[in-house]
Protein backbone atom coordinates (compact mmCIF):
# COMPACT_ATOMS: atom_id res chain seq x y z
CA UNK A 1 0.00 0.00 0.00
CA UNK A 2 1.26 3.35 -0.84
CA UNK A 3 0.14 6.18 1.18
CA UNK A 4 1.63 9.59 3.06
CA UNK A 5 -0.28 11.57 6.06
CA UNK A 6 -3.73 12.26 4.82
CA UNK A 7 -5.18 8.88 3.54
CA UNK A 8 -8.53 7.90 4.28
CA UNK A 9 -8.25 5.94 7.49
CA UNK A 10 -10.54 3.19 6.78
CA UNK A 11 -8.89 3.08 2.95
CA UNK A 12 -6.12 2.19 4.06
CA UNK A 13 -6.51 -0.03 7.53
CA UNK A 14 -9.43 -1.86 6.77
CA UNK A 15 -8.56 -2.71 2.87
CA UNK A 16 -4.93 -3.67 4.94
CA UNK A 17 -6.89 -5.90 7.41
CA UNK A 18 -8.80 -7.57 4.84
CA UNK A 19 -5.87 -8.66 2.94
CA UNK A 20 -3.46 -9.91 5.98
CA UNK A 21 -6.70 -11.65 6.90
CA UNK A 22 -6.32 -13.11 3.66
CA UNK A 23 -3.02 -14.70 4.15
CA UNK A 24 -1.45 -11.86 2.35
CA UNK A 25 1.90 -9.59 3.59
CA UNK A 26 1.26 -6.44 3.76
CA UNK A 27 3.65 -3.43 3.61
CA UNK A 28 2.90 0.73 3.94
CA UNK A 29 5.70 2.39 1.30
CA UNK A 30 5.53 5.84 1.81
CA UNK A 31 8.06 8.69 0.99
CA UNK A 32 8.84 9.30 4.66
CA UNK A 33 9.75 7.20 7.17
CA UNK A 34 7.81 8.17 9.63
CA UNK A 35 4.50 7.04 10.27
CA UNK A 36 1.84 8.20 8.61
CA UNK A 37 -1.80 8.92 10.45
CA UNK A 38 -4.88 9.46 8.34
CA UNK A 39 -7.97 10.80 8.12
CA UNK A 40 -11.97 10.02 9.35
CA UNK A 41 -13.54 12.91 8.46
CA UNK A 42 -12.28 16.16 9.94
CA UNK A 43 -10.41 14.24 12.74
CA UNK A 44 -6.58 12.59 12.04
CA UNK A 45 -6.33 8.96 13.48
CA UNK A 46 -3.50 6.97 15.18
CA UNK A 47 -0.31 6.22 12.52
CA UNK A 48 0.62 3.83 11.17
CA UNK A 49 4.40 2.60 10.36
CA UNK A 50 6.09 2.70 7.31
CA UNK A 51 7.44 -0.37 6.52
CA UNK A 52 9.63 0.45 3.47
CA UNK A 53 10.70 4.09 1.94
CA UNK A 54 9.73 4.92 -1.67
CA UNK A 55 13.10 4.99 -2.52
CA UNK A 56 13.80 1.79 -1.50
CA UNK A 57 10.91 -0.38 -2.80
CA UNK A 58 11.20 -2.22 -5.86
CA UNK A 59 7.81 -3.32 -8.27
CA UNK A 60 9.38 -6.99 -8.70
CA UNK A 61 9.28 -7.26 -5.03
CA UNK A 62 5.09 -6.97 -5.08
CA UNK A 63 2.27 -8.74 -6.10
CA UNK A 64 -0.24 -5.86 -6.42
CA UNK A 65 -0.29 -1.78 -5.56
CA UNK A 66 -3.02 -0.27 -3.34
CA UNK A 67 -3.67 3.26 -3.28
CA UNK A 68 -5.80 4.52 -0.26
CA UNK A 69 -7.49 7.84 -0.82
CA UNK A 70 -8.70 10.76 1.12
CA UNK A 71 -8.29 14.03 -0.35
CA UNK A 72 -4.69 15.08 1.44
CA UNK A 73 -2.85 11.51 0.28
CA UNK A 74 -3.03 11.55 -3.15
CA UNK A 75 -2.47 14.90 -3.85
CA UNK A 76 0.55 15.03 -2.13
CA UNK A 77 1.39 11.29 -3.82
CA UNK A 78 0.56 12.85 -7.05
CA UNK A 79 3.11 15.44 -6.98
CA UNK A 80 6.03 13.40 -5.76
CA UNK A 81 8.31 12.50 -8.94
CA UNK A 82 9.73 8.93 -7.28
CA UNK A 83 5.93 8.07 -6.63
CA UNK A 84 4.70 8.79 -10.13
CA UNK A 85 8.15 7.25 -11.57
CA UNK A 86 6.83 3.94 -9.09
CA UNK A 87 3.22 4.29 -10.31
CA UNK A 88 3.86 4.09 -13.96
CA UNK A 89 6.46 1.10 -14.08
CA UNK A 90 4.07 -1.18 -11.83
CA UNK A 91 0.85 -0.31 -14.20
CA UNK A 92 3.42 -1.22 -17.19
CA UNK A 93 4.11 -4.14 -15.39
CA UNK A 94 0.67 -5.88 -15.66
CA UNK A 95 0.47 -6.10 -12.11
CA UNK A 96 -2.51 -5.05 -10.31
CA UNK A 97 -2.90 -1.57 -9.70
CA UNK A 98 -5.70 -0.79 -7.29
CA UNK A 99 -6.55 3.15 -6.47
CA UNK A 100 -9.89 4.37 -4.53
CA UNK A 101 -11.98 7.15 -3.66
CA UNK A 102 -9.62 9.91 -4.77
CA UNK A 103 -6.24 8.08 -5.04
CA UNK A 104 -7.42 7.73 -9.48
CA UNK A 105 -5.25 11.10 -8.93
CA UNK A 106 -2.13 9.39 -8.91
CA UNK A 107 -3.07 7.23 -11.77
CA UNK A 108 -3.49 10.06 -13.94
CA UNK A 109 -0.03 12.00 -13.38
CA UNK A 110 1.35 8.62 -13.65
CA UNK A 111 -0.29 8.84 -17.24
CA UNK A 112 -1.83 5.14 -17.57
CA UNK A 113 -5.82 6.28 -17.43
CA UNK A 114 -6.17 7.24 -21.29
CA UNK A 115 -8.71 5.23 -22.50
CA UNK A 116 -9.56 3.28 -18.93
CA UNK A 117 -12.67 2.51 -17.60
CA UNK A 118 -12.80 3.79 -14.40
CA UNK A 119 -14.87 4.92 -10.75
CA UNK A 120 -13.71 7.14 -8.29
CA UNK A 121 -15.24 9.40 -6.01
CA UNK A 122 -17.28 11.47 -7.44
CA UNK A 123 -15.60 14.71 -7.58
CA UNK A 124 -12.58 12.92 -9.37
CA UNK A 125 -15.13 12.47 -12.61
CA UNK A 126 -14.14 15.29 -14.51
CA UNK A 127 -10.15 15.05 -14.32
CA UNK A 128 -10.27 11.27 -15.41
CA UNK A 129 -12.61 12.06 -18.09
CA UNK A 130 -9.98 15.13 -19.00
CA UNK A 131 -6.93 12.51 -19.01
CA UNK A 132 -8.87 10.43 -21.09
CA UNK A 133 -10.40 7.75 -18.99
CA UNK A 134 -13.44 6.13 -19.48
CA UNK A 135 -15.97 6.82 -15.99
CA UNK A 136 -18.52 4.63 -14.17
CA UNK A 137 -20.55 4.76 -11.27
CA UNK A 138 -20.06 1.23 -10.09
CA UNK A 139 -18.64 -0.02 -6.60
CA UNK A 140 -15.41 -1.52 -8.91
CA UNK A 141 -14.44 -0.81 -11.93
CA UNK A 142 -12.08 -3.46 -13.54
CA UNK A 143 -9.80 -2.76 -16.52
CA UNK A 144 -6.71 -4.37 -17.54
CA UNK A 145 -4.68 -4.43 -14.44
CA UNK A 146 -6.64 -1.14 -13.29
CA UNK A 147 -9.18 -1.44 -10.14
CA UNK A 148 -10.78 1.58 -9.09
CA UNK A 149 -13.86 2.28 -6.62
CA UNK A 150 -15.52 5.13 -5.02
CA UNK A 151 -15.34 5.49 -1.67
CA UNK A 152 -14.98 3.11 1.68
CA UNK A 153 -18.42 1.75 0.98
CA UNK A 154 -16.84 -0.07 -1.22
CA UNK A 155 -13.97 -1.51 0.31
CA UNK A 156 -15.07 -5.35 0.84
CA UNK A 157 -15.87 -5.18 -3.36
CA UNK A 158 -12.64 -3.06 -4.12
CA UNK A 159 -10.10 -5.62 -2.01
CA UNK A 160 -12.13 -8.61 -3.22
CA UNK A 161 -11.45 -7.76 -6.95
CA UNK A 162 -7.61 -6.76 -5.90
CA UNK A 163 -7.54 -10.56 -4.30
CA UNK A 164 -9.11 -11.94 -7.03
CA UNK A 165 -6.38 -10.41 -9.72
CA UNK A 166 -3.34 -11.14 -7.83
CA UNK A 167 -4.60 -15.33 -7.56
CA UNK A 168 -5.40 -14.64 -11.49
CA UNK A 169 -1.84 -14.12 -11.97
CA UNK A 170 -0.25 -16.47 -9.80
Amino acid sequence: MLATNGYEDSELKQTMQILVDAGHIVHVVSPSEEPIAGMDGADWTEPVPVDILMDEAKVETYDALVLPGGVLNPDQLRVNEKVISFVKEFANSGKPVAAICHAPWVLISAGVVEGVEMTSYPSVRTDLENAGAKWVDESVAIDGNIITSRNPGDIPAFTQAVMDMMKDSE
